[in-house]
Order: structure tokens, then C-alpha cells, then sequence
């Protein structure tokens, strides 16, 4: 008798020696046949799981828990930063998304009335002059992404600190790395768009340390800045680098993120 047979006869067997209702004797056989066939009960148990996970998520409070009022590191606000800096990095994102609108990434020299630079500086200039809530948006740009590079530093130092970085979350923590790694890299790179002096000589650098990787510091060079020295070429690939490979990027791994908190539950402190 083959493995399959042999299931479906012990569960008729199990069936009939339990005495079962019509009904319940009909239920139980139309689950079992969905379940050969879609994995009904492998489904209805991970709802079970995120049903358990969803309602048991936010414990008791960690000062409450273990009665550390005084302990400052065992705060537990100090566990919100996280969600903390991904509020920060959505506004963000949305004010982002409105000025690019009206930012127009180029070098070329302006032919608009009353600015002598590039087109990057003066449709910066006219954001913050002529554009009703301009100053406004820029600000809030600016102020959330200077928010969000704090609160995931201050997030990443509580992670530490409180030992939530070891074994089972460790592959978090080194996604926690990679995503700290690339707010840096969304900071520089939208340093530069405004292409201002201050821009300009920061892009400087970056080329200067690409060119002293060892081996592969001309080719990093070439590739991230168009070249040795800057130009549009430059401007155009922090522009693609900030607004669209970024934003995809640091999202999709935000949301994995996330996702291995809430299946792990939050880290009790060591």
C-alpha cells in the first residue's frame, strides 16, 4: 500500500473510531481533500502564526517589565527609533518627490533673468524664492533627511548597546549595516544636487577617494562621476543614483527589514 493510501486510511480509520457527526465527518473529509491538493492546513497555520505574531507584537514595556525606571539605556522609547527613522525616511521621500517637480539636474549655464549660475542652482533658487511653500518643502526635505540619518545612527547605537545584535538577529544587524551604509550614500548624493560651491568641492573629494582604492579606483571613478573631474556626466548619475536606484533600494530592504523584526520579535536587553 502506497504512502498516500495509507494516510487516507488512517484518517478514515481515525474517522469512524471517534464517532463523528455527518457534519463533522463532512468537514473533516472535505479539508483533508483540499489539503492533498492545496495545503490548506500548511496555509490556515501560518495565519495562525501571523495572527499570534500581529496581537503579541508590542510587549510590556521593558521599564515596566524588569523595573528599571532609572536605567537611561533601557528606555523604552530608545525601542521606537526605528520606526522613528522610517517616518523620517517617508516624508522624506514624499517632500523628495514634490521637488522633483521643479529641480532640473544640468550644468549648463542658466539663461533665466536674475541668476547667473547653473540650471541645478537656480532651480534651487527658485524653490526657495519663487515657488509658494518652496522654502517650506525644501526644509522639511532637508530637516527629515538630516532626522532620519540621526535616528537610524541613535538605532543602530540601542541595537548595540542592548545586545540585540546577537544570534538569532545577527542577519538583521548586518542589514541594519547595509541600510546605515546606504543613508550615508542618499546624503551625499543629494549634497551634490544643488551643484553650489559646497557641491561642487564634495563631489571633489569623492573623486579623489575613489582614485585611491587600490586597482579598481580609476574604473569606481569613471563610474560613479562620470570621469576624474566634474561635469554633467556627475550630475547625472547622483541625480539617477538619489531619485531613482536609492529610493527602490533602501525601500525593498526597509521592508525586509521590518519583516524579520516583526516574525523575530522585539529583542528583550541583555
Amino acid at each position: 500500500m502506497s504512502l498516500k493510501k495509507q494516510d487516507e486510511h488512517d484518517h478514515m480509520g481515525w474517522m469512524q473510531e471517534k464517532q463523528l457527526s455527518p457534519i463533522e465527518k463532512g468537514y473533516l473529509f472535505t479539508l483533508i481533500w483540499l489539503d492533498k491538493r492545496f495545503r490548506i492546513v500548511d496555509y490556515l497555520e501560518l495565519l495562525e502564526g501571523l495572527y499570534y505574531r500581529t496581537n503579541l507584537q508590542m510587549p510590556k514595556s521593558h521599564t515596566e517589565q524588569y523595573n528599571l525606571d532609572n536605567k537611561f539605556w533601557y528606555w523604552y522609547p530608545l525601542y521606537a527609533l526605528g520606526s522613528f527613522s522610517t517616518i523620517a525616511y517617508v516624508v522624506a521621500a514624499i517632500s523628495g518627490a514634490l521637488l522633483g517637480f521643479y529641480y532640473s539636474p544640468s550644468t549648463a549655464a542658466s539663461l533665466a533673468a536674475g541668476c547667473d549660475a547653473t540650471v541645478a542652482y537656480c532651480s534651487i533658487a527658485v524653490i526657495m524664492q519663487d515657488l509658494q511653500f518652496g522654502f517650506m518643502l525644501r526644509s522639511i526635505h532637508r530637516w527629515s533627511a538630516q532626522v532620519m540619518t540621526a535616528a537610524v545612527f541613535l538605532h543602530m547605537l540601542r541595537v548595540y548597546f542592548t545586545g540585540a545584535y546577537k544570534e538569532p538577529r545577527e542577519l538583521n544587524w548586518i542589514l541594519g549595516i547595509v541600510l546605515i551604509s546606504l543613508t550615508m550614500v542618499f546624503g551625499y548624493t543629494g549634497y551634490l544636487l544643488p551643484w553650489d560651491q559646497l557641491a561642487f568641492w564634495a563631489g571633489q573629494i569623492g573623486v579623489e577617494m575613489s582614485l585611491s582604492i587600490p586597482i579598481i579606483g580609476e574604473w569606481v571613478a569613471q563610474l560613479l562621476f562620470g570621469g576624474f573631474s566634474l561635469g554633467q556626466a556627475t550630475l547625472q548619475r547622483m541625480y539617477i543614483l538619489h531619485v531613482f536606484l536609492l529610493p527602490f533600494v533602501v525601500t525593498s530592504l526597509i521592508a525586509i527589514h521590518i519583516g524579520i523584526v516583526w516574525m523575530q520579535g522585539i529583542a528583550e536587553p541583555h
